[in-house]
């Protein structure tokens, strides 16, 4: 006897009703991921600060098209919040006694905040036992020039760290206000800190965004924001020039 022939399965034809059904939960799914995407400012991982430990799920490309607009408009909400006045005297101002040493170790993580930012912004960086970076390799976002730095007594100041909002500006802008603690913060927060090439940070001095901004176009969207956050986080406020020139900016992005 001939062993039996397999069974055919039989082939059931989706209901028009199911599949519209299950379109439409796919959909319902996706408007809820978008909105946890899109819910603003504090939420969009373009605005965290660097270092930061949330974890952020790797968006799809549609939702991380979706955001940009969301950002630069969050950016332009948080300038409309910010206070606009005249500059404050500047007398009296002293970098170490109003803002502390240059650096400190305020998260008390054993190093120093000079090497905790190189050690973030540096690629290929090779470290001593004391945390201390020896050397490694910088694209500084000012200028797009590439550092091959190397800790030494006249080399290690072709990388600087710049306060993104200029400690001498902030101190015209409301820092006096603040407790010597809070300024102390400030001026080790990583979200106000940046690796970059020495030359440019001398170009910047203590200018804000209405005189100076970086060689890389590029950048001046990200650059601004940055400093609308460390701002607004600091309750500082911005002169009517700078307003302008950061509207000016943001007006551009994406």
């Amino acid at each position: 006897m001939s062993p039996p022939l397999p069974m055919r399965r039989r082939r059931h034809r989706r209901s028009p009703v199911a599949a519209i059904v299950v379109v439409g939960v796919i959909l319902i799914f996706g408007a809820l991921a978008a909105s946890r995407n899109l819910a603003g400012f504090g939420t969009d991982s373009a605005f965290d600060p660097p270092g930061s430990s949330r974890t952020v799920a790797a968006p799809t490309a549609p939702v991380a098209v979706a955001t940009a607009p969301v950002a630069a408009a969050a950016a332009r909400a948080a300038l409309a919040g910010l206070e606009t006045k005249p500059w404050a005297s500047a007398a009296g101002y002293d970098r170490v006694g109003d803002f502390g040493d240059a650096w400190d170790d305020v998260d008390r993580n054993g190093c120093d905040t000079r090497n905790d930012i190189l050690a973030r912004d540096l690629q290929g960086i090779r470290r001593a036992a004391n945390c201390k970076v020896l050397s490694g390799t910088l694209v500084s976002p000012y200028s797009g020039a590439r550092v091959d730095f190397v800790k030494g007594e006249r080399t290690s100041e072709l990388v600087q760290i710049d306060h993104v909002v200029a400690l001498a500006d902030s101190w015209r802008t409301g820092a006096q206000q603040l407790s010597r603690a809070q300024r102390i913060l400030l001026a080790n927060d990583p979200l106000e800190l940046l690796a970059v090439d020495g030359a440019s940070n001398d170009r910047k001095g203590s200018q804000d965004a209405a005189y100076w901004l970086p060689e890389s176009t590029g950048y001046h969207c990200a650059y601004v924001t940055r400093q609308i956050q460390v701002k607004a986080k600091y309750h500082l406020w911005v002169t009517g020039s700078e307003r302008a020139a950061m509207a000016r900016v943001l007006a551009s992005c994406p």
